[in-house]
């Protein structure tokens, strides 16, 4: 897997792209020079974590025959004090909708991010990562 990233201005605006050429415009926080033109890095964590998670957890949800209407996942964080300000902690909300089996959702879930989810096991082993969900 590779991504390439190339500077598209002065400030702090970047653009990413894969193999496929789809592209993703990055940006910095306006406090320290950026211009509002990106997702920031630290929302791209998260939006990859979310996109990872509904993956394997679809995945995992269509082999216990359960019928996923619809699929939204809501991720929150908090940031340590320090220099880097890692993630210190992440909750990510699913809300699911469909007749569906709390308790396969739940164990879906545990599966997806204890598991699968490549995303979630590259992260730090510091950050405390929760979830919740709601069926619908």
């Amino acid at each position: 897997m590779e991504v390439k990233l190339k500077r598209v201005n002065k400030a702090f605006h970047f653009e990413a792209s894969n193999a496929d050429n789809l592209k993703v415009n990055i940006d910095a926080n306006p406090a320290i020079g950026g211009e509002g033109k990106g997702v920031r890095p630290m929302e791209l964590v998260l939006m990859g974590l979310a996109g990872c998670a509904s993956i394997d957890l679809g995945l995992i949800l269509k082999k216990q025959r359960q019928e996923l209407l619809d699929y939204e996942v809501l991720v929150s964080s908090t940031r340590n004090e320090d220099d880097a300000k890692a993630f210190k902690t992440i909750n990510l909300h699913f809300t699911l909708y469909g007749d569906l089996d709390a308790d396969k959702v739940e164990k879906a879930i545990e599966l997806t991010l204890t598991k699968y989810c490549s995303v979630s096991l590259s992260l730090n082993k510091d950050i405390k990562v929760t979830y919740t969900y709601t069926i619908k």
